[in-house]
């Protein structure tokens, strides 16, 4: 298995749109760009009623956040892999306590509808979809609230959280257990993720300063409706993005019954894997795969209209199928590449949270988002958790008077104040003995 998490798929991230909400675009939408497209056979793959706007945001909202990811120095490089619709749900309930230019970045940066009441009732049955257990495969998805015992926050906005998006509160001692608070956390992220998702906060990231952490849970577990043989899987090259060649265990399905939604244009192939539903919501995973040796033009090219253009050009055929087992683990800190994509406000003392607490003195002081995936001969095992982390800002909303706590490292300046000439300079990691 070492090998086989050195291995990833093209445009992997792709895989939790299928877990999420695919299946949800029209007919009649354009064609990918890329050359025309290959007629498919007379069998098509049928693509079910228009988005819905909770699912068109979390779309769009995916493809956007996965080219600031390729582009971001320090996770363009290697695998990604994520779920936009934990990071969504999350920053939904953020998003129900925002105010003014706050909430407006948020909005922007998912795409959440203006009106709240059809991001509330989106949200709602989204999520009574995903835990609706009538499936063959495993697909469930939680939220939580984590406040600080001691703070006032508005029942209205906890209220809200817990109607709407399944969110109940828990109340925890910041202040005095900062970290029995994060491991009570990280266990709850832990049970809903099947162990899958572990240490999603870090020690640290919880202090006295904390007042309140959202949290979002996925898992999925499925077969494949046309599992791959595993006496068929052999070792084979794989040209990693780098440029080395590495040996991977390569799946394959070759046999008359690989029977497959498939299209493709002169840039790309796509693939369509689906997993066993007995009779629930359809899910599959789909695979895009360049035709030459770079991936760049696929990741700058896609969008919904691509995605929906690719699902609407699926039909069934045979195909030969060649797929490496996969298995990978990611975790990202997402202040900073959120604040690319315009969600800057949120992440200052001048952020408004005051529909949270109803004095505004909130702000997010990290949001952190880990996922796994593990694809092989049988099916594919996924899961993913985000927190979203809001501390109390060093200005009190309100009385106006600031607030100088030196209670971490802090540089200091010996100096003449009539001509301004600095006589010593230091800094103080740790006072140590008076």
């Amino acid at each position: 298995m070492a090998k086989s998490r050195e291995v990833i798929l093209p445009l992997a991230a792709l895989s939790l749109l299928a877990l999420v909400l695919a299946g949800c675009t029209g007919p009649g939408v354009p064609q990918p760009s890329g050359g025309e497209v290959t007629t498919p056979p007379a069998t098509f793959i049928p693509v079910p009623g228009s988005e819905t706007p909770v699912a068109a945001a979390n779309n769009q909202f995916a493809f956007e956040f996965f080219r600031h990811l390729a582009a971001d120095p320090e996770y363009g490089e290697g695998n990604i892999f994520f779920s936009p619709f934990s990071l969504s749900s999350a920053l939904a309930i953020t998003c129900e306590g925002a105010r003014g230019t706050t909430a407006e970045e948020i909005r922007s940066v998912f795409h959440f509808p203006d009106n709240r009441s059809l991001m509330r009732s989106g949200f709602f049955e989204t999520i009574s979809g995903i835990n609706s257990r009538v499936n063959a495969y495993t697909l469930k998805t939680a939220n939580a609230l984590w406040a600080e015992k001691t703070y006032p926050f508005l029942p209205e906005y906890i209220q809200t959280a817990e109607d709407y998006y399944g969110a109940r509160t828990t109340n925890l001692d910041f202040i005095r257990a900062p970290e029995e608070s994060r491991q009570t956390i990280n266990r709850w992220v832990e049970e809903q993720t099947e162990d899958k998702i572990r240490d999603l906060v870090p020690a640290g990231e919880i202090d006295s300063a904390t007042r309140l952490v959202i949290t979002n849970a996925i898992y999925f577990r499925g077969t494949w409706v046309r599992e791959f043989d595993r006496n068929k899987t052999e070792e084979a090259d794989f040209r990693a993005g780098d440029g080395q060649i590495v040996s991977v265990p390569m799946m394959q399905r070759t046999d008359e019954n690989a029977i497959f939604g498939y299209m493709e244009t002169e840039g790309f192939q796509a693939l369509s894997l689906p997993y066993e539903s007995g009779g629930g919501r359809e899910i599959s995973m789909l695979v895009i795969l360049p035709k030459g040796e770079s991936l760049s033009g696929i990741e700058q090219a896609l969008d919904r209209q691509m995605y929906d253009g690719i699902r609407a050009g699926l039909g069934e055929r045979h195909v030969k199928v060649y797929l490496p087992r996969f298995a990978m683990e990611t975790k990202y800190f997402l202040p900073r590449v959120l604040s690319s994509m315009g969600m800057t406000r949120a992440f200052t003392p001048g952020a408004d949270f005051s529909g949270m607490d109803g004095t505004g003195g909130l702000f997010i002081a990290n949001i952190i988002h880990k996922a796994f995936v593990e694809t092989n001969e049988e099916g594919t095992e996924a899961a993913a958790a985000t927190a979203v982390i809001l501390q109390k800002t060093a200005l009190p909303a309100g009385d106006g008077v600031p607030v100088f706590r030196a209670d971490h490292p802090f540089l200091f300046i010996i100096h003449d104040q009539e001509t301004g000439n600095i006589l010593f300079m230091g800094r103080v990691s740790n006072p140590g003995p008076a």
